[in-house]
């Protein structure tokens, strides 16, 4: 305890210098903190957002030339592995509406494409069974897309022309949903400016192309992935040759990996900050060590040991690191708080990574300090107190 006073009133006697060196610890921490966040909140979203575009699961793709029929589709539903699947169709198409025209991404879909592509309903309905098996003309728009073309979130009623097939198609709209590209959205621009799902079959009969070529899966939760795509493949082969299954949860994986991998080369990049910080530490004791060195030789000739001698001024460096760090990680929570909140997102914080950078700079600082703390125990009685 007494070094810790020590310390404190070591550092409280050169506020403006120690409050630098503070500083430099806490902008550190700081940058590998919230590139820390950053990238788990990235990682987060980008899920979110693939999960419901309905990137998950399997992914079963056939041939152009031989297509899959509905037959085939209840091949996969039935297979023990899978709790749903739904076919897809997917095209980009050009829409009018109201004197407007734009491009969208046209997704064909079967009535339970909402347990698998997470779509979340604002406005309205989704497709009914009915409506697939009549080949009925409706249709669920996204809410960007209802921006774009009315300025306002609920279109339900409202009509769209769809190209299809090279003459404009009628197309009521039953539902708006929740926009499940917007981080997709953002990067690609005028790319992908909106989204709209149509039953498969009404689509397949106006483009004249009632087979499909591609089928997702969700598999159940006990299921093994690469059992599972075995056994699809399995039951769908027969006669029409290999045909491929992706398993876009494992795609969806490697790219977690990419981002992780991002992280931690930003984060090592963040992590020199700590180093010259930790420079800074030794730099300060090294001064302080000067400073103090008749203090020193009255301490030693009253009877203060080499051992707390040391210890006291690795006590000092230690304050410095844990009041950086501190600061640091408190400041860094507050902005990645803050920023979430202003972006309407959810905040996620690795603990590990947070705990990691804290130990990291608060040993590194410490590390620092051991030269300066060795120099000051090392010295004499009698040279400390010639030292005016």
């Amino acid at each position: 305890m007494d070094s810790v006073r020590n310390g404190l009133r070591s550092i409280a006697r050169k506020k403006l210098r120690s409050m630098l060196t503070i500083f430099g610890i806490a902008i550190g921490v700081l940058s590998v903190s919230l590139i820390s966040m950053i990238g788990e909140v990235g990682k987060s979203q980008l899920n979110a957002e693939l999960d419901s575009m309905g990137i998950g699961g399997l992914y079963v793709r056939a041939g152009e030339e031989m297509p899959f029929t509905r037959r085939e589709l209840a091949a996969v539903q039935a297979n023990e592995h899978v709790s749903q699947a739904t076919p897809l169709m997917t095209s980009y198409a050009t829409i009018s509406s109201r004197g407007v025209q734009s491009k969208a991404v046209l997704w064909g879909i079967d009535a339970n494409a909402e347990d698998i592509v997470s779509l979340k309903l604002l406005h309205g309905r989704m497709i009914h069974p009915s409506e697939v098996s009549s080949r009925a003309q409706v249709c669920i728009v996204d809410e960007s897309f209802a921006q774009l073309f009315y300025k306002r979130s609920n279109i339900v009623g409202k009509t769209v022309q769809i190209l299809i097939d090279g003459r404009y198609e009628p197309f009521e709209v039953v539902g708006v949903v929740a926009s499940g590209g917007n981080l997709l959205q953002g990067l690609m621009g005028d790319v992908v400016p909106a989204f709209l799902y149509a039953p498969f079959t009404t689509l397949g009969q106006l483009s004249h192309k009632e087979a499909f070529s591609q089928i997702v899966a969700k598999l159940k939760p006990e299921a093994d992935e690469a059992a599972a795509a075995s056994s699809i493949a399995s039951d769908l082969s027969g006669e029409r040759g290999r045909i491929q299954v992706d398993n876009l949860n494992q795609q969806k994986e490697r790219l977690n990996g990419v981002l992780s991998l991002v992280t931690l080369i930003l984060s090592v990049i963040g992590g020199i900050s700590l180093l010259v910080a930790g420079l800074s530490i030794m730099t300060v004791m090294l001064v302080t060590v000067h400073e103090r060195t008749r203090e020193i030789g009255i301490k030693k000739s009253i009877g203060a040991s080499r051992r707390i001698i040391l210890m006291e001024f690795l006590t000092e460096a230690l304050l410095l690191s844990v009041l950086g760090c501190t600061i640091g990680i408190g400041t860094a929570l507050m902005l990645g708080a803050a920023g979430c909140w202003l972006l309407g997102i959810p905040l996620e914080v690795n603990p590990s990574a947070l705990l990691f950078c804290g130990m990291f700079s608060i040993g590194a600082g410490t590390l620092f300090g051991v030269y300066p703390a060795v120099q000051a125990a090392r010295l004499k009685p009698v040279d400390a107190l010639r030292c005016d």
